[in-house]
């Protein structure tokens, strides 16, 4: 069999991108080639005849980010600013479905993921209603319809309607918990906002620190600068504990298995690692689960099946107290960056890390097999 000829369309140099091409050596291909997203958003690229394209994150990049945006911000960017994630997305899909165009134009290229399906993950709202409509059991969602939340005002009268007191509002297109608000209303009418969202200079920047808010005009400013990008709100779900703290899952799935399980465990509402949370232990939880064990993998296999076209999902799964009924809460397409984590035991991937078990799976494929 032929070697695919390996390009990764990413940012040179970031870790995804080296454990990628780790990943390929360890399988004996050759080194992976490497298209910059800044070359991609400038027009100065080819695609070679016969290339396989992993399409990788844009993120952490500020030239990038900058790009993606556009000018909608003015000149004074930062990349941690939380606005702007209608524009970065408009840019982000405008330019999957560049790539995609340049790909079927050359002979025998080939895109490892279908952009389609990347930009519905990268859509909140979209990813919700595919799940729920699929039968994959998600947190209940406050209803929209062809309305989007306007502002605070409009976003409290709505969940008055709808009975709701604890809910997490969420940009639309945001990723690694920027700018997602837990909202929470007291007995008496009183508002608490937890967000590493904060404000410097009168804009919203994301922090690495989480916050708690109790003034109302506190979250109805938040609240109001973050609507006009588009929002899903989702009811707040009790999560089961381990070890005291509050637990999800990041479940990576690939080929349509589950191979890869990250416990995230933390003291407040966010288990983001990167704000703060902590990898907890999955024995714990397999043992916790029992014979649920084997529902929570099928769900996030069941969640990743909706994207037939993508041969890997991060599944964020959230367990009920009691480890006995999960939903998801979202479908990372970049979902996989996670170092040193090897593959569940006895799974298909055991011994490999999520970028060796996407290697394997697509040699797999390549010699006919069913991955």
């Amino acid at each position: 069999m032929t070697s695919p000829r390996l390009t990764v369309l990413g940012v040179p140099g970031h870790r995804r991108v080296t454990l990628f091409a780790a990943a390929a050596r360890a399988a004996g291909l050759p080194e992976p080639a490497v298209l910059p997203w800044l070359d991609v958003l400038r027009g100065s690229y080819r695609i070679e005849p016969g290339t396989v394209l992993r399409v990788d994150s844009p993120g952490e990049d500020a030239a990038v980010d900058a790009l993606l945006r556009g000018p909608a911000l003015g000149s004074g960017y930062a990349p941690t600013r939380v606005e702007g994630t209608a524009a970065w997305y408009a840019g982000f899909t405008a330019a999957l479905a560049g790539v995609a165009r340049a790909v079927r134009a050359a002979p025998g290229a080939r895109l490892l993921a279908d952009p389609a399906e990347t930009g519905v993950m990268f859509d909140k709202r979209r990813t919700h209603r595919l799940l729920a409509g699929a039968g994959v059991p998600v947190p209940p969602a406050l209803e929209q319809g062809a309305e989007p939340v306007r502002g605070w005002a409009d976003l409290r009268e709505r969940l008055a309607a709808a009975g709701l007191h604890r809910v997490f509002v969420k940009p639309a297109h945001g990723s690694s918990a920027s700018g997602v608000v837990a909202l929470e209303f007291g007995p008496r009418g009183q508002v608490a906002a937890t967000t590493s969202a904060a404000w410097q200079g009168g804009e919203l920047h994301n922090s690495l620190r989480v916050r708690r808010y109790r003034e109302e005009r506190e979250v109805a400013a938040i609240v109001d600068r973050l609507a006009p990008d588009g929002l899903h709100v989702e009811r707040w779900i009790p999560k089961a504990s381990q070890r005291g703290r509050s637990a999800d899952l990041r479940v990576v799935v690939v080929a349509g298995r589950a191979t890869h399980v990250v416990v995230r465990t933390s003291g407040g509402p966010m288990t983001n690692l990167h704000l703060g949370g902590a990898r907890g232990d999955p024995e714990l939880v397999r043992a916790a689960a029992g014979p649920c064990w084997a529902d929570l993998l099928e769900t996030a296999e069941r969640a990743a099946a909706c994207f037939p076209g993508s041969p890997m999902a991060g599944v964020d799964v959230l367990p009920s107290a009691g480890w006995r009924r999960y939903l998801v809460g979202e479908v990372n397409a970049f979902g996989d960056l996670l170092p040193g984590l090897t593959g569940l035991p006895g799974g298909p991937a055991e011994d490999l890390d999520t970028y060796g078990a996407q290697i394997a799976a697509l040699l797999t494929a390549g010699r006919g097999a069913t991955p």
